[in-house]
């Protein structure tokens, strides 16, 4: 059982400690932090199933890319947390809860993982300790999580995670590069009274 400790879900969103992980907020005033956003963003991998509205190219659009997330996350509009081992504090990659929606009590969830870090299951000890969070205490009623149809990685995450596959959104992301082209998207979703998964069970290996 992962524990977690957190305060109460107003902003600023807490930093989230389980699973060998602890999650905390970007900054975009750090050096390293815009340095490892720019390294994120510019991973081949990345860039293959990712395409952002704007592309992050230097230093400069990593700090502005930080700061539109600080803006949104003071405003609640999204929790971004950088992803770190616990131990070492190295950075790992990064998660977070998008388009939250208050009203109807549903967000997006979307992750990376830094080359270095993938084979550890990075990516699923996050999502499943911010899944936790997003439907509990920040008391969302349903996350859904969104990847470019044929990213099979991605989809044994989510599954894992107990992020159930919905259905397939057509033409609903960009295509790799482009933004004059489209791709379908596989569809999955987690509500808060489904049952919590077993993350770190064996199984084929995963980010």
């Amino acid at each position: 059982m992962a524990d977690i400790r957190h305060t109460s879900p107003a902003r600023p969103f807490p930093e989230l400690h389980g699973h060998g992980l602890r999650l905390c907020r970007w900054n975009a005033d750090s050096d390293a932090d815009a340095a490892t956003w720019l390294r994120g963003h510019s991973d081949p991998d990345f860039q293959r199933w990712n395409t952002p509205l704007k592309p992050v190219t230097d230093l400069a659009d990593a700090r502005d890319a930080l700061r539109f997330r600080e803006r949104s996350a003071e405003d609640g509009n999204c929790a971004q947390f950088r992803v770190t081992d616990a131990e070492s504090g190295v950075t790992l990659g990064h998660i977070g809860v998008g388009e939250i929606d208050h009203v109807l009590s549903v967000a997006r969830v979307g992750y990376w993982v830094l080359p270095e870090a993938r084979g550890r299951r990075v990516a699923v000890r996050a999502l499943a300790l911010t899944a936790r969070w997003a439907l509990t205490d920040l008391g969302l009623n349903r996350l859904e999580l969104g990847h470019a149809l044929g990213h099979e990685v991605s989809c044994r995450v989510a599954e894992r995670c107990g992020f159930r596959y919905e259905g397939t959104l057509r033409g609903a992301m960009f295509e790799a590069g482009r933004r004059d082209a489209f791709r379908d998207v596989h569809l999955h979703a987690r509500i808060a009274s489904d049952p919590e998964p077993a993350v770190l069970r064996p199984g084929p290996a995963v980010p």
